[in-house]
């Protein structure tokens, strides 16, 4: 079992981001652990005085992508797009193969986003083999991923003004 990385959470080359814009795409799937990971996000964020929040809720994780997309394209030349974005879903394992697929395309897709988009898309999916390992990342053993995911956005707007 690995332990929680503290130095996730350092905010060394968080500089001047109170102005920052960040679009938080979540699943309906999951809620518990869902709403947890969003509330753990914005804590932080509230905590580096970032207040431009757009909430975005969709299905499932399959749609995490597209409505990523989707939320960039659309507030194109309209002074409302995001310095970065964060993406979260909780898939947890069933008895099909259904988990390794929308795992392996939501991956993908994130990836996919980082290489197209001019903006960071924070990958903030939960990828368990049962609710205790979901428990587990949201204030547990291994941390808590929706803060550390806010703390990751923060970095890389910090990261691409300072380029």
């Amino acid at each position: 079992m690995s332990i929680h990385n503290q130095s996730l959470l350092n905010d060394t080359g968080i500089l001047n981001i109170e102005d920052a814009s960040i679009v938080i795409v979540y699943t309906e799937w999951n809620d518990t652990v869902i709403n947890e990971l969003v509330a753990g996000c914005e804590r932080s964020l509230a905590q580096y005085n970032v207040s431009k929040v757009t909430k975005i809720k969709v299905p499932g994780a399959f749609e995490l992508p597209f409505a990523c997309k989707q939320y960039w394209e659309r507030t194109q030349n309209t002074g409302k797009q995001p310095g970065a974005i964060i993406a979260f879903g909780c898939v947890i394992r069933g008895d099909t193969p259904h988990f390794d697929y929308v795992c392996q395309g939501v991956t993908q897709g994130i990836m996919q986003l980082n290489v197209e988009l001019p903006v960071p898309t924070i990958f903030g999916l939960l990828t368990v083999e049962n609710m205790q390992q979901a428990e587990e990342r949201i204030g547990g053993v291994h941390g808590h991923k929706g803060e550390e995911a806010a703390i990751t956005a923060l970095k890389m707007i910090s990261m691409l003004r300072a380029l």
